[in-house]
């Protein structure tokens, strides 16, 4: 019998998750800025496109990053310009610095993100700064935006282990978290840029976060799968009580950053996982392998998810 004769996975639900959860999907930024040949933005458009179709409500569609740094999103005006909105759909923009929340103002984009360091070495190497002085380039990026109306979310990078220093303490992750959280950031995503955490860490991490009094419901989590560890620390942070996971069309991504970071959890592998445990997200999970297949003969190589080789046969 093939895979897709199998049908979804038997719903089970288990107790200690949440009745739903967001998928915020990484694919057409995160996933796709490492590539090494230039996507046409005819392939990402209609990558936004089907995905929006398979239910997805939140799209990170780009980034203004400087070209020169991401060469890979240097179309950003271009894709916004020719992208199909749908109502009740967002499509946040990564945004570093005031002069790219100036090109999100010119682009009347309405949800940014900003990119931070949990750690000293990482904030040098990919913002030129230190761990402490970051927060200053970003506090007028925040202000500006909700002033603006503009919905502002945190990214935080390496909060689990930095290739250059080592494992991340979670006290360090929750104060440069909530230095974020009290700017204004209306959710804070905790990135394992390369792939490292574990099970225990992420208990621990999100453990240091409810000491310092911020509710699960302003945080999410943004695991890679270096290790194959991605979707096991999903699971762990479903039951902690976080209930916004970033994920990946058909494990789409790495770090331009970081080397050794591999692609994000897949967003198929997560839609399966959940469908089996009886957990509403909206996400129509044919249409997403569907996506990922046809994505993966756009880039000339099998997708890196587990559901999408097992039915796409």
């Amino acid at each position: 019998m093939g895979a897709r004769e199998l049908g979804l996975p038997a719903k089970t639900p288990a107790e200690g998750f949440p009745d739903r959860v967001t998928i915020w999907e990484v694919g057409p930024r995160d996933g796709l800025q490492n590539e090494k040949e230039i996507v046409p933005v005819e392939v990402k458009l209609e990558f936004l496109d089907r995905l929006a179709d398979a239910g997805l409500t939140t799209l990170e569609a780009t980034s203004f990053v400087h070209p020169k740094w991401v060469p890979q999103l240097a179309d950003a005006e271009q894709l916004l310009e020719g992208l199909k909105q749908r109502d009740g759909v967002r499509y946040p923009v990564l945004v570093p610095n005031e002069r790219g929340l100036d090109r999100a103002f010119a682009a009347g984009v309405k949800h940014i993100a900003i990119f931070a360091s949990a750690t000293e070495t990482f904030a040098q190497r990919n913002l030129n700064s230190t761990l402490d002085t970051q927060f200053g380039m970003f506090e007028p990026v925040v202000s500006r935006a909700t002033e603006g109306d503009i919905e502002v979310r945190g990214y935080l990078s390496m909060c689990f282990g930095d290739p250059w220093e080592g494992p991340v303490p979670a006290s360090q992750v929750v104060a440069a978290g909530k230095r974020l959280l009290d700017m204004g950031c209306s959710q804070l995503s905790l990135g394992d840029t390369i792939g490292v955490a574990t099970a225990g860490q992420v208990e621990a991490v999100l453990g240091g976060f409810t000491a310092a009094g911020v509710p699960m419901s302003a945080l999410a989590v943004h695991f890679h799968d270096t290790y194959g560890q991605a979707l096991a620390n999903t699971l762990v942070a479903l039951r902690c009580g976080v209930s916004t996971v970033d994920s990946s069309a058909g494990g789409l991504g790495g770090c331009p950053y970081a080397e050794s970071a591999t692609g994000n959890l897949a967003t198929e592998d997560l839609v399966w996982t959940l469908d089996g445990l009886g957990i509403e997200h909206g996400a129509d999970l044919d249409k997403l392998v569907e996506t990922s297949a046809w994505m993966a003969g756009k880039l000339g190589r099998p997708s890196a998810s587990r559901v999408v080789n097992a039915l796409a046969r």
